[in-house]
């Protein structure tokens, strides 16, 4: 299955690692150190020209992280994966 991240970007959820707001998330020093390390890596695809509203942390099946940048709300964004259908009283 994929997950259509805005613009003209689609991953794979079986790629997805975690889905982040980008608000809230980069609080913490650690998360915005492993954000700037991965900018300086080459390895964040910024699919906005837009107010960044999350980041999508994928692993492919080489090992290599990407980062995903998007306008998109993490909460819509979940949702769009289908990973919360089978759970109930979320």
């Amino acid at each position: 299955m994929y997950l259509h991240l805005g613009q003209d970007t689609v991953i794979k959820t079986n790629e997805i690692v975690g889905i982040f707001d980008l608000e809230t998330s980069t609080i913490s020093k650690h998360t915005r150190d492993y954000l700037a390390d991965m900018q300086k890596a080459g390895n964040v695809v910024n699919v906005t020209m837009e107010m960044p509203k999350s980041f999508v942390l994928c692993i492919n099946r080489d090992g290599k992280s990407t980062v995903y940048i998007s306008q998109i709300s993490s909460v819509t964004l979940l949702k769009r994966t289908g990973f919360m259908d089978g759970i109930s009283n979320v």
